[in-house]
């Protein structure tokens, strides 16, 4: 298999909007759809409805209400019971839609362990956040990390969407501060 230039920095650009799936589901999405709607980044054949006017209005609606809804403190809460598999299938789509030039095989691999992988592990640890903040804070405190949240998500996408490896770099060192946060929490007494 060789991998061309255009190939992989089509999966950092993918694994990047995943990652920031897991921040926020529609946002990445909406980053996408209007990208491709304006040339930006080409999508594949079978995705190019994500470019067409009716998704950008969709994903734009969505990503409002998403972003809104998490500000208020007992429906963050709601919505992360059903943002995490959300996520995942989020995640997949992203990273399905813009690898380029991979056997299909290949590419629906990719696109579930890396991006729906990515995003699902990065919604489970933000939802430990705002569980976190709930127990402490009597989610006084959850509108904070819903902004933190959101921010991350669209720093995220903006740079998956400009500077793809950079993004990539980006991800795998959260992934790796992930991975260290829960082992030290594994090994730390009841």
């Amino acid at each position: 298999m060789d991998l061309s230039i255009e190939t992989l920095i089509s999966i950092a650009l993918g694994v990047g909007l995943a990652a920031s799936s897991g921040f926020r589901v529609f946002l990445p999405l909406f980053a996408l759809s209007l990208s491709a709607y304006f040339g930006w980044w080409p999508l594949n054949d079978n995705w190019q409805w994500l470019a067409s006017p009716a998704a950008l209005t969709i994903l734009g609606v969505a990503t409002v209400a998403e972003v809104g809804a998490y500000l208020i403190p007992w429906l963050d809460n709601v919505l992360d019971s059903i943002a995490i598999p959300l996520a995942g299938v989020a995640g997949t789509v992203v990273m399905a839609s813009t690898v380029a030039d991979l056997n299909p095989a290949i590419t629906w691999t990719l696109a579930i362990i890396a991006g729906g992988g990515a995003a699902a592990a990065i919604k489970t640890g933000m939802g430990g956040t705002r569980l976190a903040s709930t127990a402490t804070t009597g989610g006084l405190a959850n509108p904070v990390v819903a902004v933190a949240e959101t921010g991350a998500g669209l720093v995220l996408t903006l740079l998956s969407l400009l500077l793809p490896v950079l993004a990539l770099v980006l991800v795998a060192g959260l992934g790796f501060w992930l991975l260290r946060l829960y082992r030290r929490r594994q090994q730390q007494p009841i």
